[in-house]
């Protein structure tokens, strides 16, 4: 194009017109001053609107990064927070399980409650001690299971830490404290 537009800028100005008779024909002519001001402002030009498409494309995969950078970094928190809440319902069906295990391990005593009934006070008070423990259990399952509830609750605050969905030192000692009562409840019968 730009070749084109030159050539016919060289012939317009080659062939003399009728107003200008007093031009002599080797000022027109190839490599001439004349031309080469014309062909240096058509190059300038072409020159402006290549650097200007170039800024243009430039600015524009500059956004389409920034853009792909957000979505990446977008699409990456849904998972971290997935994977938290994935986190938190593990910990919660776990605290379930133990809090209905201390529940039944409960029920199940009642049925040895009236064979020790009839032991000695130490053994009541063993078993007494025992159904304090599963009850304790039971308690410490329900507070971890409220904390985690909670924590998940939050989560979309900003909270992305692993640790943030834990059931704390309740939902340590909740499987702990079921054993406890249970090994109690156990020395209780052996006794009697």
């Amino acid at each position: 194009m730009l070749i084109g537009v030159t050539d016919l800028a060289r012939s317009s100005r080659s062939r003399p017109s009728a107003a200008e008779p007093d031009l002599p024909p080797q000022q027109l002519a190839p490599g001439s001053r004349a031309l080469g001001h014309l062909e240096t402002r058509l190059a300038g030009v072409v020159v402006a609107a290549l650097k200007e498409a170039f800024d243009r494309d430039t600015r524009r995969l500059e956004l389409e990064r920034e853009q792909v950078d957000a979505e990446r970094a977008r699409a990456e928190r849904a998972l971290r927070l997935e994977l938290l809440r994935q986190t938190g319902e593990r910990e919660i069906n776990r605290l379930r399980l133990i809090a209905g295990v201390a529940v039944v391990s409960w029920l199940g005593t009642l049925f040895f409650a009236s064979r020790v009934g009839a032991g000695g006070v130490a053994a009541r008070m063993v078993v007494g001690g025992g159904w304090v423990l599963l009850i304790a259990a039971l308690a410490a399952a329900f507070v971890g299971q409220s904390r985690v509830a909670q924590a998940l609750d939050r989560i979309d605050e900003g909270g992305t830490r692993s640790d943030v969905v834990a059931s704390g030192l309740a939902g340590v000692l909740a499987p702990w404290l079921v054993v406890a009562g249970l090994f109690a409840i156990g020395a209780a019968v052996l006794i009697v």
